[in-house]
């Protein structure tokens, strides 16, 4: 059946991801325990369950960890991404956020209900001033952390809350996926990104039919806009730059170049997320005990991410995958990266970026050009 193909596809890409994890283990000289995997795999648009793996080997232990809590990490971003890029159309922060938007990152400290924060980054690097697309690409934590202060923490929460992520809570930690979710409810929470700002709660069950083929029942899943489909948009935008040239880099260079955005996460265990036009996918890999797993998100669960969705897409319900197109209210822009500013003939480099249609910039740039337009 359709669906035990796909069941297939991500038992063979587990298989093949996990002898990596665990070569990569045994490198680090240091006895660890068997690494352990969920998979779950979703119609991007009906939120129906078409693959789920709860672990290596269901004869070895029971424990179904597509429903277990862990820490999201990175991979719970680009909801502080979106609550900032919403505050456009309310007006609660001007200048309006865009991808553009310039946060500084630096050693911080947050406070918070009388106490400090001080979130470090990935391998303690600090890059100065970089856009809010250069953060999310690059998984920066400072900058994230400063986006959600700029937008108000709970309003970060109440979105979480919105798409089923009931245990977050406002506080800085939330930024940067503190609070724990399940591999499940994660992947039916980016459905507000595939399916144009619509959250669809999971379902594993469609209809009951006797044996006669009387229908005895029906699932309807939940459905309810969250997010308006222009900032769902931009949000997957700059997801597709994390697999274009950021910390998911590497499902190109393992060879899936079909459309996608997705997304690292790297806490105490090890994340992907993300999806195409036809199919959305969550990884987590990690131990049964909560030890932290030494491996990060793109070298852990990438690759189990990378080879299910290249399986997946040679089936033919899935083929035919299209770019993500933006819905009306979207404006592409070229702007000199390093002004920020629209290009001029004169620019040497120039980049694509989306906008809300008003939020764009429309001073020309200074260096290479002047004027207004």
């Amino acid at each position: 059946t359709r669906a035990m193909k796909l069941q297939r596809a991500a038992v063979a890409a587990m298989q093949l991801g996990m002898k990596e994890v665990a070569e990569q283990l045994a490198r680090r000289r240091k006895p660890y325990p068997q690494a352990q995997v969920a998979l779950v795999a979703l119609d991007p648009y009906t939120g129906e369950v078409k693959a789920l793996l709860g672990g290596r080997s269901y004869g070895q232990s029971q424990l179904n960890r597509a429903l277990a809590r862990r820490q999201p990490g990175s991979i719970f971003k680009p909801f502080v991404y979106a609550a900032a890029l919403r505050t456009a159309l309310d007006g609660s922060v001007s200048p309006p956020l865009t991808p553009l938007s310039k946060i500084v990152d630096e050693p911080t400290t947050f406070w918070f209900d009388g106490k400090p924060y001080e979130p470090n980054n990935f391998k303690q690097e600090f890059h100065g001033t970089v856009t809010l697309r250069q953060a999310l690409a690059r998984s920066m934590n400072i900058p994230t952390v400063k986006v959600a202060e700029m937008t108000g923490y709970e309003e970060v929460a109440n979105l979480a809350r919105e798409v089923g992520l009931r245990s977050v809570r406002g506080t800085p930690a939330a930024a940067l996926g503190a609070y724990e979710v399940r591999p499940l409810d994660i992947a039916a929470a980016y459905t507000i990104f595939s399916n144009n700002g619509e959250y669809v709660s999971p379902t594993l069950i469609r209809e009951i039919r006797t044996r006669e083929g009387l229908q005895i029942a029906e699932t309807t899943p939940e459905r309810r806009q969250v997010l308006d489909p222009r900032i769902s948009y931009m949000v997957l935008n700059l997801m597709e730059e994390v697999v274009r040239s950021g910390t998911g880099a590497g499902v190109r260079s393992r060879g899936f170049t079909l459309p996608a955005a997705g997304k690292t996460g790297t806490s105490h265990d090890a994340w992907f997320a993300g999806f195409t036009s036809k199919l959305l996918c969550v990884v987590w890999v990690g131990f049964d005990d909560n030890q932290e797993l030494p491996l990060e998100g793109s070298k852990a669960a990438l690759p189990i991410w990378t080879e299910f969705m290249k399986r997946a897409h040679q089936y033919r319900e899935y083929r035919g995958v299209t770019a993500f197109r933006p819905p009306d209210g979207i404006i592409t822009v070229e702007i000199d990266p390093l002004t920020g500013a629209q290009a001029t003939p004169q620019c040497p480099s120039r980049r694509t970026e989306v906008f809300i249609v008003g939020t764009e910039p429309h001073d020309l740039c200074p260096v290479h050009g002047s004027g207004r337009t």
